[in-house]
């Protein structure tokens, strides 16, 4: 079964060109396009794409408004990955905020925007390698908070599953936050799952490190976000630094 993708961006150049490069993979097709937050909204609606590739700066409403309507709707399950040309911080964490499953530079290869459409699809979620890193080295910077980080810790968890950045963040277990209880009903394993989340590592090098398979590792990692009440693994670093799972140089 094709995963079908709505793509959304100003410019129409670039629609064609990601149409062109995600319609040449099989299992792939673009059902629709829309230029701008608007449109995009009313396309979900008409068309229940599984995965929206979402422009950040629009006329109208731009791709963050459209990105927060969008993952809002309860009616609706397309995942959100924000591909734009600007490396900014703060457009990457108010993606994060924004419930977007993944975030990539459109300087990325068509490689790479292939497969950011694929794991989005099935339910993982995806930052390009050198963003991962940035979002451990700010929460990091910042004592275990995140910029703007407030929505984001009330309902998400962070950190790509197919990033191989090697960031260096610590996974050393801290005491529990005696505020979260949803923490103690982790079991051992599932807590060293977490843990290796906030190190922004892959499944397949879970699965190395703990001596299981990487079907395993997806059911410890399933019943994590459902028993924090996570959306998706992109916010699983900023709940484990947040909620003293991991301490930041440790």
């Amino acid at each position: 079964m094709s995963i079908h993708v709505l793509v959304v961006d100003d410019q129409s150049l670039v629609r064609a060109g990601f149409r062109t490069i995600l319609d040449s993979e099989d299992g792939i097709e673009v059902v629709g396009e829309a230029s701008d937050g608007a449109a995009a909204i009313a396309q979900v609606a008409a068309l229940e794409p599984d995965v929206v590739c979402m422009d950040v700066q629009m006329p109208g409403m731009d791709g963050l408004e459209a990105t927060r309507r969008i993952t809002a709707d309860a009616t609706t399950t397309a995942a959100v990955l924000v591909l734009t040309t600007f490396n900014r911080e703060d457009y990457l964490f108010e993606a994060l905020e924004a419930g977007a499953s993944g975030f990539l530079l459109k300087n990325s290869s068509p490689e790479q925007l292939i497969e950011a459409v694929q794991v989005v699809a099935r339910g993982d979620a995806l930052l390009s390698p050198d963003v991962t890193r940035r979002v451990i080295e700010a929460v990091a910077s910042r004592g275990g908070r995140m910029p703007g980080a407030g929505a984001v810790a009330a309902t998400a968890a962070a950190v790509t599953s197919a990033s191989e950045s090697g960031a260096s963040a610590s996974s050393k277990a801290a005491a529990p936050d005696s505020e979260r209880p949803e923490l103690a009903t982790l079991t051992d394993r599932e807590r060293e799952v977490l843990e290796f989340l906030a190190e922004g590592i892959s499944n397949a090098e879970i699965a190395q490190r703990m001596w299981v398979g990487e079907a395993t590792v997806k059911t410890h990692v399933s019943k994590v976000l459902m028993k924090l009440g996570l959306r998706d693994r992109v916010h699983a670093v900023v709940y484990a630094y947040e909620h003293g799972v991991v301490r930041p140089g440790s």
